[in-house]
């Protein structure tokens, strides 16, 4: 079971990582109107990329399935762009949990 449309109330836009070159970070072109969830929430997390922790200031829901790496670019409804700290997804087969895949952002 998916996590309901109807609860996905905002819209992100996402520039997915895909690794530094010699001039600086490359991104997938942005995908616009993504169904989001977005909480402005203060929580410690650790840092995929070095395991360093650092503070994550909005937490943002999605369909499972996102294409949404560490590193990502996002667009949140106010207008404030940020970049994905960590991203985790949810399942729970069997149980009447809806999946959903969650982003941690700085």
């Amino acid at each position: 079971m998916k996590v309901p449309a109807a609860l996905l109330r905002h819209r992100v836009t996402i520039e997915p990582y895909r690794g530094d070159s010699a001039y600086g970070p490359i991104y997938d072109p942005p995908v616009t109107d993504v169904r989001a969830l977005v909480a402005h929430t203060v929580k410690q997390v650790r840092r995929a990329s070095d395991g360093r922790e650092v503070v994550s200031t909005a937490q943002v829901i999605a369909a499972p399935g996102l294409d949404c790496p560490p590193g990502s670019r996002l667009t949140l409804p106010g207008g404030r762009v940020t970049t994905a700290v960590s991203t985790a997804e949810h399942t729970a087969p069997g149980l009447p949990v809806p999946a959903c895949t969650e982003v941690r952002c700085e």
